[in-house]
């Protein structure tokens, strides 16, 4: 019988504190991103099955226990949207006797198009993929006839050839909208941060923000914040900054991350945010709410997406020859002090 691994035998394998471990697996406590990260990597190697439902059924809800799978190639912590999605997803589905449990896909098994380990197929009643972001492995889940419903997406993928449910936040008419605003209020020089291929939120905010610019007869002034690798860490986004010649007016920014990030960068080159540049993000996370100044924002309904997907993965479990559905959820622009005093 292959022996279940814990999380003392994680804490064992990298040499940390048990409490450590269990900060970063179960998104608790502060924790650094380099650590959290090492961790999740090490767990998802180890084939660490995580069972993430809120309770057991309550004696009134006796029955079989079914159970669902979460796939994710970053489990999602801290005040990202799909934090509290899981929360309130986990809710709706402990209530109606599904337990969801975590794997963690490694890099490898994305490759080699394998399914994580510990996943069991006629087991599963059905999969929610969060920040699953390649191509390729979604055909493959696309292939075991599996009631799927993915939280937002990879950019480049054909929606209409996967049969699953997708469910993401409006993008690109927030992002046009916020975008148009700041046109309105006279300013002409734009430039986007972020990685539009990431995923499928990141490129519909990107198109927004195209597509207010080209409305107003403008085009983005910079490219040296749009890419991969900008924002890998402080120190290249520092270097950006400093080796920018002329900064654009405004940043929009994918998200709130981005836009924490490039304000901090910012700051340590003495530039005023909003006095020398102006910042956006997307999220309304509880860092929007927090640095200085406030991150004007988009905000995502975060915990009722998570009822939403509930909904959703339940009615395809039950009636599985109804339509496949692509749904966007309602999203509502955050005007605050990183972008000053503006006239609506």
């Amino acid at each position: 019988m292959e022996k279940k691994i814990t999380i003392q035998d994680i804490a064992d394998a990298l040499g940390l504190s048990r409490n450590t471990v269990s900060k970063a697996l179960n998104n608790t406590g502060v924790l650094a991103a380099d650590t959290r990260q090492k961790i999740l990597e090490k767990a998802a190697e180890m084939g660490y099955r995580r069972v993430i439902y809120i309770s057991e059924p309550s004696p009134a809800e006796k029955g079989e226990v079914k159970e669902l799978a979460l796939i994710t190639q970053n489990m999602p912590y801290g005040s990202h949207f799909g934090t509290y999605a899981l929360n309130t997803f986990q809710e709706r589905m402990s209530k109606n006797n599904y337990r969801l449990s975590m794997f963690p896909v490694r890099d490898t098994e994305i490759a080699s198009l394998n399914l994580p380990m510990g996943f069991n197929k006629e087991k599963t009643a059905g999969i929610i993929c969060l920040e699953l972001f390649d191509p390729e492995y979604i055909e493959m889940l696309n292939t075991l006839d599996i009631p799927l419903l993915f939280l937002d997406t990879a950019a480049d993928i054909d929606m209409t050839q996967i049969n699953a449910d997708f469910l993401l936040m409006e993008n690109h008419m927030s992002m046009f909208n916020l975008t148009d605003t700041l046109i309105q209020n006279g300013y002409r020089r734009f430039a986007f941060a972020g990685n539009p291929g990431h995923c499928r939120s990141f490129s519909e905010r990107y198109q927004g923000f195209v597509h207010a610019l080209s409305a107003n007869q403008l085009e983005p002034c910079s490219t040296q914040f749009t890419g991969r690798s900008v924002f890998s860490d402080s120190q290249t986004l520092e270097e950006t900054v400093n080796r920018t010649l002329q900064l654009p007016e405004v940043i929009v920014c994918a998200n709130d991350a981005t836009a924490v990030n490039l304000i901090r960068a910012l700051k340590k080159c003495g530039i005023n945010v909003p006095g020398d540049i102006l910042i956006t993000g997307f999220d309304n996370s509880t860092e929007s709410r927090i640095v200085e100044p406030r991150l004007t924002t988009v905000d995502i309904p975060s915990s009722k997406m998570g009822y939403i997907a509930a909904d959703m993965l339940l009615s395809r479990i039950n009636e599985p020859d109804m339509p496949y559905r692509i749904t966007h959820v309602q999203t509502t622009l955050k005007f605050r002090a990183s972008t000053g005093d503006l006239n609506f």
